[in-house]
């Protein structure tokens, strides 16, 4: 239960961090010619890209997904 909490957690910073308003009016560039926003939002789709991965391997039901298949007898 506890992973649980640890992944809705997670879960909601990521849609926090999804808003970045500190970046809206920087004119900064990232290597010369990529806009820190869009490569903020490259980096951040690939951060939300391996939690998503992480939740899917660690926290997939199965137990569920067993029974809806009639493979397990509860």
């Amino acid at each position: 239960m506890k992973k649980n909490w640890i992944i809705i957690a997670v879960f909601l910073l990521l849609a926090v961090l999804h808003q970045d308003l500190w970046n809206w009016n920087n004119p900064a560039l990232v290597w010369g010619f990529i806009p820190i926003g869009l490569f903020y939002h490259a980096c951040y789709s690939i951060v939300a890209a391996g939690f998503w991965a992480f939740v899917v391997k660690f926290a997939w039901p199965t137990k569920l997904e067993e029974w809806a298949e009639g493979n397990d007898e509860l």
